[in-house]
């Protein structure tokens, strides 16, 4: 199926449109498929405080891998359900068929009443559960990316009874900086109720989200290790330069590479190698082991300082932008120049006066400021194209690539979240 909007249709997908019951033949087709492609991975499921559960109920998923899609579906089984979805979903397999599959539209990181009000809707007048995954990407380097402030506040607002979804294995299959060699892994899925719709009128919102916080953390290399998973693929570290941008021992970013199963930084040539067992060993250097989680959050922890200390460039480098305003596809809007400083992003395009630029719901240049974003939705291959950002308003998405060695986008993912965290 081809992404391209050709007549370059760039009105706005109408987030306002109800969703409807999931059509029962699509249902089982989803179901039959999320049977199938989990008993691939010999898929564990466990269900606790489901029995006698009548009615709507809101269901917060972990979203570690693309097999979550396939996850959630089996575990509700035979309950039918809406699924909050990001736009991509809808320009891959058509507004027709995604939304009939019960899929209700959101554009990622972009606050937007429409989208609770079709939930409330689906909850209350469809009678069917609604699946969230709030972390709304996949995970870096197999634990939870940050989590809304406001899913206590969304919980006290719908008052119905809340499901946790926590599912392991699925960043492990098919990690998100190399989802092309799919390892074999088991996986591992809990459907739990933590509270009934009594609970959450007499909690506060601020109990509610410290639980969703506890219960949907996780590291699936910990959980690796303790479940003693052999993981031998032969290109198992290829790409996991991608989060683990910046070397350990000489501290020069960008400078990672990685390939089958070795890591290493072309500046100074330390090298590690990956085992079995998700463990990075270093064969030079002063280091001799790591947990990957550890190092990314240690990434983390360096762009705080630069934040603290004043030393925080940014970026300004040349970029190329596509837009995706609907389920109709991707549109070229050219090249341009893309900004991101403390106070947030600047994309300016080359031909303003360009057709589809002109056709365009939003004005140029586009100017996004951190306050606005949760964090900032990165790409390390997308669609092939390569490293890439998404900027998104309420009318369109911007899918944003380059080639600049400084377009760090594991590292503009933590300045948006840590600049929020520091206001």
């Amino acid at each position: 199926m081809s992404l391209t909007n050709k007549r370059k249709e760039m009105t706005p997908f109408d987030m306002t449109e109800k969703p409807v019951k999931q059509f029962l033949p699509l249902a089982w087709l989803l179901w039959g498929a999320s049977y199938i492609l989990t008993t691939r991975f010999k898929l564990k499921p466990e269900r606790i405080g489901m029995k006698g559960l009548k009615g709507p109920f809101l269901v917060l998923s972990t979203h570690q891998g693309f097999s979550d899609y396939f996850i959630a579906p089996r575990m509700l089984f035979p309950r039918r359900a809406n699924y909050v979805s990001d736009m991509e979903g809808f320009a891959n397999y058509g507004k027709l068929l995604y939304k009939h599959g019960g899929c209700i539209g959101k554009r990622r990181y972009v606050s937007d009443v429409s989208v609770v009000k079709n939930i409330h809707y689906a909850l209350f007048k469809l009678k069917q559960p609604v699946v969230l995954f709030p972390e709304s990407r996949h995970s870096d380097a197999g634990i939870t990316s940050s989590l809304p402030d406001n899913l206590g506040k969304l919980v006290k607002t719908l008052q119905v009874p809340l499901v946790l979804l926590t599912a392991h294995g699925s960043y492990l299959a098919n990690p998100f900086w190399d989802e092309t060699h799919t390892r074999k892994s088991f996986m591992s899925a809990r459907l739990e109720q933590i509270y009934t719709a009594d609970d959450v009128k007499k909690l506060s919102a601020a109990e509610i989200q410290k639980t969703i916080e506890e219960k949907l953390s996780y590291d699936e290399y910990k959980w690796q290790s303790v479940k003693h998973i052999k993981i031998n693929n032969p290109k198992r570290a290829e790409g996991l330069h991608k989060p683990l941008y910046k070397c350990l021992n000489c501290n020069t970013e960008g400078a990672m590479t990685s390939k089958d199963t070795k890591l290493w930084c072309t500046a100074c040539n330390t090298t590690w190698h990956m085992t079995e067992y998700g463990q990075l060993i270093s064969e030079t250097g002063q280091k001799k082991s790591i947990h990957i989680p550890d190092w990314y959050s240690e990434e983390r922890e360096q762009v705080k300082k630069e934040l603290l200390t004043g030393s925080y460039r940014g970026i300004d480098i040349p970029v190329t932008v596509e837009a995706l305003p609907n389920e109709k596809g991707f549109v070229p809007l050219g090249t341009g120049r893309l900004i991101h400083t403390l106070s947030g992003y600047t994309l300016h395009l080359d031909c303003p006066d360009s057709e589809a630029v002109k056709k365009s719901p939003d004005s140029f240049p586009l100017v996004i400021p951190n306050k606005t974003l949760e964090s900032t939705q990165t790409e390390y291959d997308y669609r092939g194209k390569g490293k890439a950002i998404v900027l998104s308003t309420k009318n369109c998405c911007y899918y944003i690539y380059s080639d600049a060695p400084e377009f760090l986008v594991t590292k503009l993912e933590f300045a948006v979240e840590e600049i929020n965290k520091l206001r």
